[in-house]
């Protein structure tokens, strides 16, 4: 594994760097519904399941902020906005392309794991 310089100051590894801009349980599945191409507020609400208007709107302010997703403003009527990964939204995408394969490639053997461990926590509270 490669260190970070000791001159950025703030962060203990790489691994650190990003999880704080990927933090939250909604940006991942922003950024990777925005691989796919630009997106409207709309689609990515529906895209993104169980996100709340505002849960969503901050999470992409979050991104904005962080230089990861551009917002689009067409200035039309109706109003019209989209968002897209700017080149460092596009590399941060990339690099969690290997965690998405993992998942699917687990997702069976994940999902009897959280249902063991529902079963578990429901005898401890008996």
């Amino acid at each position: 594994m490669s260190t970070i310089p000791s001159c950025v100051p703030g962060f203990s590894c790489g691994l650190d760097a990003t999880l704080r801009v990927i933090a939250g349980k909604w940006k991942p599945l922003i950024i990777y519904f925005l691989i796919q191409g630009p997106n409207r507020y709309g689609e990515l609400k529906r895209a993104v399941r169980g996100v709340s208007d505002k849960m969503l709107i901050q999470q992409l302010k979050e991104l904005e902020a962080d230089g990861i997703v551009t917002r689009n403003d067409y200035r039309e009527v109706p109003p019209r906005v989209d968002y897209t990964l700017t080149p460092l939204g596009h590399s941060l995408a990339e690099a969690l392309t290997p965690l998405c394969n993992w998942g699917s490639e687990n997702m069976e053997t994940v999902a009897q794991i959280f249902a063991e461990r529902a079963a578990w926590d429901e005898l401890q509270r008996a």
